[in-house]
């Protein structure tokens, strides 16, 4: 690779920003390719998954649901508490970990592939401009002309449809923390009945429409902290979107019937048109940079013009550093990269061991503040307790609660009937746990209650019982 001043120059400056620091508005060419039709298919796929998913039930419970305000969070048709939050720590290490990993190994695939920002700006709301404003030449040049009928309406047509689309993507987040019932109510129901639910949604579609129509490749370029941490993250053995120098340089046009090896020149024919289809403005040529989200653009257009000028593809691929360099292709497995996998296969399985073993029911059975013991009637001794239970299922559930032990009694206070646990919801009410004297074993002694439904244990929960000194 070349490594003149002006070469390397781009080291200390971001692409979109100017000498005087003032944005530089990014134009890419509309990308076209085999990468690109694949990208269109995964951002379909996606698409497809986010907008359905509020609607989609499992065992009558939402595919995914993050309800922070009433604290219950729904995930592939399982219902978690606070009470399962040691589920959520281990997941979120897995997820840690699996995109450490991802990094290590395979780059930003994930930036280019799968993040939201880059589905919505380059699945979505660039197809539409293209659609609207024409290619990026076009664009350049509506731009600057001054404001006519074709102006007004390209631009207000455009940003009509962004809003609107900005609009349909709040109301869908909004249906993943609330739920899409309790979203249609809100959507069917007069306005003046949520004005501040009204009022949200109109400035999360207000935020979205700003991200996507004018801050755009700044998320990921100067907002998003993965970005920042593929420095970290990356070595030179992890496969990225990277340009063969050895390969392309000396860099030049091309002439037709011309010897490029005897004219010292490489195959890159310097046309350019990889820096032209960047979403964020930057040239690969010179290496792997902080705003390159491996959208694989550059490699759709430099292939179809390595394919016009009969040289080989590849010139620009996913491959490593380490391989460009040593003259190889092909993906290969370092200790750091099989460390990884290792723990992320570690840590998946307890998750998966977690979500096994996690109880139907969550309980708790605290002895009521400032009561002692009584003493019954029939020579017995009694302690009142508080006691909550959390339904984690989308089944009513008939329940009985006894000691586990043969020793002692469970009474609950209001109930002549067994107790009923709503789907979703939580029972709570008083108890008195009864022991005969004969059954006591001093000042303070460990219970174990069983929680059961139809004859199957669910849940026991330990709890101490005060009775008189012996």
């Amino acid at each position: 690779m070349n490594s003149t001043a002006a070469e390397i120059s781009f080291r200390d400056k971001v692409s979109t920003v100017d000498k005087a620091g003032k944005r530089v508005w990014v134009y890419p060419k509309k990308p076209k390719g085999k990468f690109t039709n694949w990208r269109m298919v995964v951002n379909a796929i996606f698409l497809t998954i986010l907008f359905t998913g509020p609607f989609i039930r499992i065992n009558g419970l939402p595919l995914l649901m993050l309800n922070v305000v009433e604290r219950k969070f729904v995930i592939f048709g399982q219902i978690f508490w606070p009470q399962d939050f040691y589920i959520f720590v281990v997941a979120t290490l897995a997820a840690v970990v699996g995109i450490a990993l991802f990094t290590v190994v395979y780059g930003r695939v994930f930036c280019g592939w799968i993040c939201p920002q880059t589905v919505f700006m380059e699945g979505v709301f660039r197809p539409i401009e293209y659609w609207i404003e024409g290619d990026w030449t076009a664009q350049k040049k509506l731009d600057k002309q001054e404001w006519n009928r074709e102006k007004v309406l390209k631009k207000g047509s455009k940003h009509f449809i962004f809003f609107l689309i900005s609009f349909i993507i709040a109301n869908t987040f909004l249906a993943y923390i609330i739920g899409s019932e309790a979203l249609i109510g809100i959507i069917t129901d007069p306005p003046a009945v949520h004005i501040a639910g009204l009022i949200s949604i109109l400035l999360f579609t207000g935020a979205f429409y700003w991200v996507f129509a004018f801050f755009r490749e700044q998320v990921c370029t100067t907002v998003c902290p993965y970005g920042r941490l593929q420095g970290v993250l990356l070595d030179r053995e992890s496969v990225v979107v990277t340009y063969d120098y050895k390969r392309g340089e000396n860099r030049g046009k091309i002439r037709r019937g011309e010897d490029r090896a005897a004219a010292a020149k490489g195959d890159c024919v310097d046309c350019s048109l990889c820096v032209n289809v960047c979403p964020t403005g930057i040239d690969i040529r010179n290496g792997t940079q902080l705003e390159c989200i491996n959208c694989t653009a550059c490699i759709d257009a430099c292939d179809s013009i390595m394919a016009n000028v009969g040289l080989p593809k590849g010139l620009i691929r996913y491959d490593s550093e380490a391989n460009v360099a040593e003259g190889k292709k092909g993906f290969r497995w370092t200790s750091r990269s099989i460390a990884f996998t290792a723990i992320l296969v570690g840590i998946c399985s307890l998750l998966a061991f977690l979500l096994f073993v996690r109880p139907q029911v969550d309980a708790t059975v605290l002895r009521t503040p400032g009561m002692m013991y009584q003493e019954q009637p029939d020579g017995s001794f009694s302690n009142l307790y508080n006691f909550k239970i959390i339904n984690k299922t989308d089944q009513e559930m008939e329940l009985s609660l006894r000691m586990e032990s043969d020793k002692g009694e469970v009474k609950i206070v209001g109930k002549e009937r067994a107790l009923i646990l709503p789907r979703q919801g939580v029972a709570e009410g008083a108890l008195f746990l009864m022991l005969h004297k004969e059954e006591l074993q001093g000042i303070s002694q460990e219970l174990e209650i069983g929680i059961y439904h139809n004859g199957k244990l669910l849940k026991t929960v330990d709890t101490k019982f005060i009775g008189p000194a012996l």
